[in-house]
């Protein structure tokens, strides 16, 4: 029973209902209105499937309100059934526009399904080796012409019945190649032929991608007639006719002719052009596919030669001469020239083919520095080659280009994609499914007869056998790494960190999965080691019994890592630093963290632990020097967090520390140069400055003694803002005002030089001298009378 819904009326006052006086004994109630009938509720009434009553209860009239709905509910009665209709023209026209985005793959398509033809009439030919006839030949024939504007592409495979033909071409998404597969696993004697490539039923359509108009003429071993079909590009309708031409009659297989678009003409019917996409797509289909191409030869011609002007005729046979010319023909060219070396055993492939193969495929000049050559078996089947190129990418660009298409992604030896690594990016996180970009610069090619790919077999689904070959690679691509670093000629890596040291600092950053996999592989200068690279199985091989972490400075370039003042203690007690010049490596090894359970230490940050330090011997250097750090720290103000004395210095002076969680002094400088930087982060960012200063050395016990002695000595002040600037510049640190320190440093030099080697001295007697000179040159003029003055000739004289 179906719950009720109840509302008596009766509490509401009744002057809030319509009632009539009839008389004055008693009221009437009157609910008539726009939602009661006009017959009251006496039998009740339905609205909007609600069930309204009249109910009297203790001289109260109610209104009882019941949910129309049955007590028992009625059988359901069938239904008609109806079929699916469809707009064929908009269904091709979804077909052809929407499934692919580029169209240029329509001569994959069509290449594939000859392909697929050939391989049925081989398969069946074991069986019935009359489908064959006197012609054994199976091959693919592609013939472009530019002044039609059509392409043929005839195959000489199995062909089509009348019956086949309007079974598989005259029904959409019906694949011809799923039921032939389906038919030999049915009959397990046989067995399934994996090098078949269509699934869909719907590759044939990516023809009207270019074409007006398809004609396929096609002929069965097991018809003795031909069939041509015939379609029209937005039509819904198609035409099948016997072929009666004796010149167009085929011995075998099937022939398809597309009359290409006005748009398309240009393009798609220029030989050269169907040269590259047969290269490109079907390069390595299992039959030879010729294409008709323009070439040229140099022939002999004769020809006569006229006598010059006043000579005689000379006689026929020595009038000809012979000319070389260069003559053009058309011809058949074969294609796909390259064989798939993947699919043959590794131990049968010589390393000159491997060489050939990487440059062919790649347009490369150099030979590969190293390559793998591996066949997964298991939950996935798949065959690969990966080369390691002999130079890496001249444009920084391409060392964070996720699509540099490097890797060729091939299904059953068709052409799928070169953006592996792009397409498995862009469909789920950045390493669960792709191929990691910092591992971009490896080429190769992958070929697999499992993926699953979408109908137009351009964009790879999302499945776990995609994750499952990733994780394959990327461990293949490790293993060859590996091999090349662990060989007895050191030139080889060598050459490779030189080339693509930085891809794999980047994975450090980004594939934190595999820290374990890259970090034996990494290769740094230290302080022991300036000359060679130095992995990190070395350095922590060398490392000292006592020392528990692996020390690191990170500067701007080799030299200013050696003569930084952060390594005079470590230096002296024979500890090795690892040199981190490069701008990639200081987040690359703070990602890391640790390596073989010891940790990497920022010898440029505070509280630095050398394991070794005197507690008693420090302990009276701090109360010594105490009320010297606080004097400096009261004239520096807030440019330092604090003065310390400091363990890692013995010749310098002083040394500006950062403080444990804010930026290095080498990040400060790289973040400051990011052409995109937010300047308002940099304050928040930069750590807090500690100046270290060096009780051991005469500068420092100089301003021990001032600080005691003369506090408020202005001398003393200039040379602590002097030493401040100066720690600032020696530990990598950029001055906010480089014309203010250079000003103090010229007022120093003043100061020193002032007068010693005898400045002063010279000056005055050379303003002596030039007085002196002045009054002799006075005293000694002379007043001459004109009558007095005689020339050295003067005749007179005489």
């Amino acid at each position: 029973m179906a719950p009720v819904l109840s509302r008596s009326l009766a509490t509401a006052p009744l002057t809030s209902l319509p009632f009539n006086n009839i008389n004055n004994d008693r009221k009437i109630l009157n609910l008539r209105s726009a939602f009661v009938p006009p017959n009251g509720l006496r039998k009740g009434f339905s609205c909007r499937g609600l069930r309204w009553k009249s109910e009297k209860r203790g001289g109260r009239v109610g209104v009882r309100c019941e949910a129309g709905v049955a007590e028992k509910e009625a059988p359901e009665t069938p239904g008609e059934k109806f079929e699916y209709q469809a707009e064929v023209s908009r269904l091709l026209d979804l077909i052809v526009h929407s499934l692919y985005s580029h169209k240029e793959v329509f001569l994959r398509e069509l290449v594939s399904n000859a392909s697929d033809a050939l391989d049925k009439l081989r398969f069946l030919s074991v069986t019935e080796p009359s489908l064959l006839g006197d012609d054994g030949a199976l091959e693919i024939r592609i013939k472009p012409d530019p002044d039609n504007g059509t392409i043929t592409i005839t195959d000489t495979g199995i062909g089509m019945t009348k019956e086949e033909l309007i079974d598989c071409l005259g029904t959409i998404a019906q694949s011809g190649t799923s039921k032939f597969l389906k038919a030999l696993k049915e009959n397990q004697d046989l067995g399934a032929d994996n090098g078949l490539i269509g699934q869909f039923g719907v590759g044939f359509y990516s023809a009207f991608l270019v074409a007006e108009k398809v004609t396929v003429s096609t002929k069965s071993p097991r018809s003795e007639k031909q069939f041509v079909w015939e379609a029209v590009a937005d039509s819904s309708s198609y035409v099948i006719r016997e072929e009666t031409d004796p010149e167009k009659l085929l011995p075998r297989g099937t022939q398809i002719t597309l009359y290409l678009r006005p748009d398309d003409k240009y393009e798609f019917s220029e030989p050269t052009k169907i040269q590259s996409l047969v290269k490109n797509y079907s390069q390595f289909v299992s039959f030879p596919i010729y294409t008709w191409q323009e070439k040229s030869r140099t022939v002999e011609v004769e020809e006569e030669e006229e006598p010059k002007e006043g000579e005689e005729a000379k006689p026929e046979e020595q009038k000809k001469k012979k000319k070389t010319v260069t003559e053009k023909y058309w011809d058949w060219e074969l294609a796909n020239e390259t064989k798939p070396i993947w699919m043959r055993n590794p131990k049968e492939v010589e390393k000159e083919e491997y060489n050939d193969f990487y440059k062919k495929t790649f347009n490369e000049f150099l030979d590969p520095l190293s390559h793998i050559h591996f066949t997964t078996e298991g939950e996935v089947e798949f065959r690969s080659i990966l080369y390691i190129p002999g130079m890496g990418p001249l444009n920084n660009e391409d060392v964070l280009n996720p699509k540099t298409k490097n890797i060729r992604l091939y299904v059953k030896r068709v052409f799928i994609s070169d953006d592996f690594d792009g397409e498995l990016e862009t469909l789920s996180s950045r390493f669960s499914g792709g191929f990691p970009r910092y591992l971009s610069f490896v080429k190769g090619v992958v070929d697999s007869d499992d993926l699953s790919l979408n109908v137009s077999r351009e964009i790879l689904q999302e499945s776990r056998i995609v994750r499952i070959m990733r994780k394959r690679l990327v461990r293949k691509t490790f293993d060859m790494i590996q091999e090349i670093s662990e060989s007895e000629n050191k030139e080889d890596y060598k050459k490779f960190w030189e080339n693509f040291g930085r891809f794999l600092k980047m994975g450090c950053i980004e594939d934190t999965g595999n820290h374990k996999r890259i970090t034996p592989l990494l290769r740094f200068y230290t302080s022991k080691s300036e000359e060679e690279l130095s992995s990190l199985d070395d350095y922590v091989e060398n490392m000292g019994e006592n020392q528990k972490a692996i020390f690191y400075l990170a500067t701007d370039s080799l030299k200013s890592a050696k003569t930084a003042p952060f390594l005079e203690k470590l230096v002296q007690k024979g500890i090795e630093v690892l040199y981190l010049v490069e701008p990639i490596d200081e987040v690359a090894i703070q990602n890391l963290q640790t390596y073989k359970e010891k940790k990497f230490v920022d010898i440029s940050k505070e509280d630095l632990e050398l394991g070794d330090d005197d507690e008693v011997k420090e302990r009276e250097t701090k109360q010594e020097y105490n009320l010297l750090c606080d004097w400096i720290k009261q004239q520096l103000g807030d440019k330092v967090a604090k003065v310390q004395v400091s363990k890692r210095l013995s010749s310098s002076p002083c040394v500006l520390v950062s403080g444990k969680f804010g930026w290095s002094a080498n990040m400060e400088r790289l973040m400051k140069a990011q052409a995109l930087g937010d300047t308002s982060s940099l304050e928040f960012m930069r750590g807090r400055r500690i100046l270290e200063i060096n009780p051991d050395h005469p500068i420092i016990k100089d301003l021990n003694a001032a600080s005691k002695s003369e506090p408020d000595s202005s001398e003393a002040r200039r040379a602590v803002d002097l030493l401040y600037d100066t720690a600032l510049i020696s530990s990598g640190f950029s001055p906010d005002s480089p014309a203010e320190l250079g000003a103090k440093i010229y007022e120093m030099m003043s100061m020193a030089l002032g007068g010693r080697w005898g400045r002063a001295e010279v000056e005055g007697e050379t303003e002596e001298a030039e007085v002196a000179e002045k009054d002799a040159a006075e005293s000694e003029k002379q007043v001459i009378e004109p009558s007095e003055v005689r020339a050295e000739t003067d005749p007179w004289n005489e």
